[in-house]
């Protein structure tokens, strides 16, 4: 996994967890992974918060909290202009 913006530790998002985890691309697809992968738009996950019942990749509350706690990281670092050239949706 290239390094995320969004997190320094190698834990959970959702819960601290440090074993069991799962690299999650907030913006998934075969169009926006590698986006996700470029600019570090990526967190890790423990299976249940991943793909568990109620994890990220079926949950749109936590998939909605997540892309927007991954805009607020990008646009710190390349402002809200490449944001959306890049993503196309704000979701703050």
């Amino acid at each position: 996994m290239a390094e995320s913006i969004l997190q320094a530790e190698k834990e959970c998002w959702f819960c601290g967890a440090r074993a069991g985890l799962e690299s999650h691309h907030i913006f998934a697809g075969v169009a926006n992974r590698p986006i996700s992968e470029k600019y570090g738009l990526k967190v890790w996950l423990c299976h249940r918060h991943h793909t568990g019942d109620g994890g990220a990749q079926y949950d749109p509350e936590k998939s909605l909290q997540l892309k927007q706690e991954a805009q607020k990281a990008f646009e710190r670092i390349h402002g809200h202009e490449l944001w959306m050239k890049t993503i196309r949706k704000n979701y703050l």
